[in-house]
């Protein structure tokens, strides 16, 4: 569970038996969603400040939410393609980061079928592998930013801030 917020899903690494280093994710939600529906199918999200994590990366995953949470952030965090893809309810979500090479995918692939599900949450990107024709599809398919790994925490929380204003001000 996200320590913040019980209903909050958090993922956390587990070894995988026999293995030389290599980690998965094992995925808690307990009785309750993720995004913390409660069983009676009404949704409460405690900080609107929430930001939608995917990557294949448990050291970046876990980097990014120690980020988000020193900034006031929240994080919900995906490691593949594959456990993202069925999501959508991302309304009171300040936006969706998404590493653009995961094993299992692709990230602009997933932005491309979050516009054809009609969301318009924003997306930043984040790649380990900037090449011209990968940043040009990247800025082509709609984003907020787009961003080379390794990031400042100043490249990521402004795009942040801005969006989290306009929540504000939309809000009232």
């Amino acid at each position: 569970m996200c320590e913040a917020y019980p209903g909050l899903m958090d993922v956390e690494p587990r070894a995988l038996r026999g293995s030389t280093g290599l980690h998965f994710f094992a995925i808690h939600s307990g009785p309750s969603k993720l995004r913390g529906e409660q069983l009676n199918g009404s949704s409460f999200l405690p900080n609107r400040n929430v930001v939608f994590v995917v990557d294949d990366d448990p050291g970046m995953l876990m980097s990014v939410k120690r980020l988000l949470r020193a900034n006031d952030y929240d994080s919900v965090l995906f490691p593949s393609a594959e456990a993202f893809a069925n999501r959508s309810d991302f309304d009171g979500a300040v936006c969706v980061l998404l590493d653009i090479n995961l094993g299992d995918g692709s990230g602009i692939e997933l932005r491309h079928r979050l516009k054809t599900t009609g969301s318009t949450v924003p997306v930043i990107y984040m790649t380990g592998n900037d090449t011209p024709a990968v940043r040009e599809a990247a800025l082509q398919s709609g984003c907020l930013a787009y961003l080379t790994k390794p990031f400042s925490a100043k490249s990521l929380i402004e795009p942040l801030k801005s969006l989290s204003e306009v929540h504000t001000v939309t809000a009232h």
